[in-house]
């Protein structure tokens, strides 16, 4: 598969019937039209049909890890979605660009040094941190949505607030994205 078609990708791997495969939708259209919103807002160089490929593929992995409040009946812990969710993606064609976003949209980003220290499930063989626009600016939009709930948006003290329950390196480099991305950037 040479391009992005993100539509054929999640027919074939979520089943119709479950209820994971809405969960996923949502967030992700979710994820998309605010990250497209942000580069329009901030005339971003980057292509809309990236955006929209890229936000509709990030989380593809999570079928695949266990969390069964969301329909995930996979056995990888969830926190391992991005880094299945790429090879996923890779093993079918996707072009690098996109699985990259998938691996590294998790947070604000993780260090190899940070994995290891905390024990984290994840290969230490990749990067985990969000580099080129598109990485940066899926990972920043992806902050202000959870797949839990009634999908709304939240408020900016709440996502500062979910990424200080991971540390003071983790909300700097949201900071730092939301120094890149936020309202007060026009």
């Amino acid at each position: 598969m040479k391009s992005c078609d993100w539509k054929t990708i999640i027919d074939n791997i979520y089943p119709a019937d479950r209820k994971v495969r809405g969960i996923l939708l949502s967030h992700s259209a979710s994820v998309a039209n605010l990250a497209m919103s942000i580069a329009a807002r901030l005339n971003l160089d980057i292509d809309k049909y990236e955006i929209e490929c890229a936000a509709m593929l990030h989380d593809i992995g999570i079928i695949n890890t266990n969390a069964p409040g969301i329909d995930c009946l996979g056995d990888a812990p969830y926190l391992c979605h991005g880094a299945i969710g790429a090879d996923m993606l890779r093993a079918l064609g996707v072009p690098e660009k996109f699985a990259r976003v998938a691996e590294r949209h998790t947070g604000a980003g993780l260090t190899t040094s940070e994995i290891i220290e905390a024990g984290l499930p994840l290969p230490t063989d990749r990067s985990y941190m969000p580099e080129t626009l598109l990485e940066r600016l899926i990972c920043y939009a992806d902050c202000f949505y959870s797949k839990g709930g009634d999908g709304t948006k939240k408020n900016l003290e709440r996502v500062r607030m979910s990424m200080d329950k991971f540390g003071p390196y983790i909300r700097e480099r949201f900071e730092s994205l939301h120094n890149e991305f936020g309202e007060g950037n026009i």
